[in-house]
């Protein structure tokens, strides 16, 4: 069983409107959210082989380092793989079908509306946004990454911050 968790980057920032997108830090609120949510994660998957990888947009980056040390995860093994940022469903599949299979558990960060879209197509469930700092963990069953997408998988958790919650 494979488990993919997509985790969309905390609330950024909006105030200096020169910088590129790629560039927007988070915000206060962003910065509190995301270890919340690291924290909330480790205690629902206290696995310690969990690998995240993360879009290379500044606000991305930033939420997966800060939720991984609130978690306990080590943050100098975050992969950052730049197909992330601005990815529709498609690339994210191919992504997802391209990651090693000795990894059992994987974050994703990154953004909307790929995110969204990639946990409509994937699942039975339809959810009209993954909000700011949201978690949505899904579960596979096939063995391999490469064979993700041949059946639908299961929504097992879906969490943001204002959801006290998870599913």
């Amino acid at each position: 069983m494979k488990r993919l968790t997509l985790l969309r980057h905390a609330k950024s920032s909006w105030k200096d409107l020169s910088l590129p997108d790629a560039d927007r830090p988070l915000n206060k609120r962003g910065k509190r959210n995301a270890p919340e949510m690291g924290v909330r994660f480790a205690q629902q998957y206290p696995e310690a082989d969990i690998h995240l990888v993360s879009s290379p947009a500044k606000r991305a980056i930033t939420t997966a380092r800060l939720f991984a040390e609130a978690a306990g995860y080590p943050v100098d093994t975050i992969e950052v793989d730049d197909r992330i940022y601005q990815a529709d469903a498609r690339v994210l599949l191919e992504i997802v079908r391209g990651l090693n299979d000795s990894w059992d558990h994987v974050v994703l960060v990154g953004h909307n509306p790929g995110f969204t879209d990639f946990i409509n197509s994937a699942t039975k469930h339809f959810i009209e946004n993954l909000p700011t700092a949201g978690v949505a963990v899904l579960q596979y069953h096939e063995d391999s990454w490469r064979d993700v997408g041949t059946t639908q998988a299961t929504l097992a958790e879906l969490g943001f911050p204002k959801k006290k919650k998870q599913r």
